[in-house]
């Protein structure tokens, strides 16, 4: 089987233990691709989840082992929790299997720029983003990812492809899109006064390239809602990648300090959406 192979992969908010988690799109995705270095960005099992919903199916099992089993056979794969599986924290610098367990961890790309990585809950705005969250975080996000999963599973039975109803919300939804942009601001400035070239994370669930300042802010995206992964490839380019039923490129790092959209939306969106 001809795989894909990178440098590096960035992966985080799967949230295995419920049931918004894409298992399907994700074990495809790491059965089609091989890296040097994995990061398991954050939000990989929803231990808060499982403690009001006990679920795991079998596709889940096979996703944990799946991640043990690359660590066993070369690929250096590092695990840093986020707020949704926090109480790994505690295991810092320690190992489950072959997998490094860190709060967060410098990445050197291939063209020697510096990166900070890390989950990114530490980046919410404060008070800024908290209403946003209680409203579109909770009671509203879970109703959309509910809704998401009645749509899609009428989508397959008519051979259509996977389409993600929050990439519309969270880009038309004005408390949305200013939180968005607070949180980009908030990664970039901490990365800026560390002195590192950019910042790599997850946590919001939207996933994007773009430099600004000279300050490269990278969001891995997630699997419940769009099926992203950052890549880095051998020459040192980043990647996000949209794994469902089309595989398709999402965003690529600028090569110059135009700012560019903090929001890129597959082409499908893009022909609902105006842009902004």
């Amino acid at each position: 089987m001809d795989r894909l192979r990178f440098r590096t992969i960035f992966i985080s908010d799967i949230h295995l233990g419920t049931r918004d988690c894409r298992a399907e799109f994700l074990l495809d995705f790491l059965r089609s691709t091989r890296c040097n270095h994995l990061y398991l960005v954050g939000d990989i099992i929803d231990l808060e989840a499982l403690e009001h919903t006990p679920y795991w199916p079998a596709l889940h099992s096979q996703v944990m082992a799946e991640f043990l089993d690359l660590a066993a056979t070369g690929t250096q794969v590092t695990y840093i929790p986020g707020n949704h599986d926090a109480r790994l924290r505690g295991l810092a610098g320690q190992r489950i299997g072959a997998i490094d367990i860190a709060l967060d961890a410098i990445h050197v790309g291939a063209d020697s720029r510096r990166y900070c990585v890390c989950h990114g809950d530490e980046f919410d705005p404060e008070h800024q983003g908290r209403s946003w969250l209680k409203w579109f975080g909770d009671r509203g996000y879970r109703f959309l990812c509910a809704l998401n999963r009645g749509l899609n599973a009428l989508r397959r039975r008519l051979r259509l492809p996977y389409f993600a109803l929050s990439i519309l919300a969270k880009s038309s939804i004005g408390k949305a899109v200013d939180f968005i942009r607070r949180y980009e601001s908030c990664a970039i400035d901490s990365a800026r006064s560390r002195g590192l070239d950019g910042q790599i994370c997850g946590h919001i669930h939207f996933g994007t390239i773009r430099r600004e300042g000279g300050v490269d802010y990278m969001n891995d995206g997630d699997w419940v809602e769009h099926c992203t992964a950052l890549v880095e490839h051998f020459d040192g380019r980043f990647e996000l990648l949209h794994w469902t039923d089309r595989r398709a490129a999402l965003a690529q790092l600028p090569t110059s300090d135009t700012l560019r959209s903090p929001v890129p939306l597959p082409a499908w969106a893009r022909r609902l959406l105006p842009s902004w």
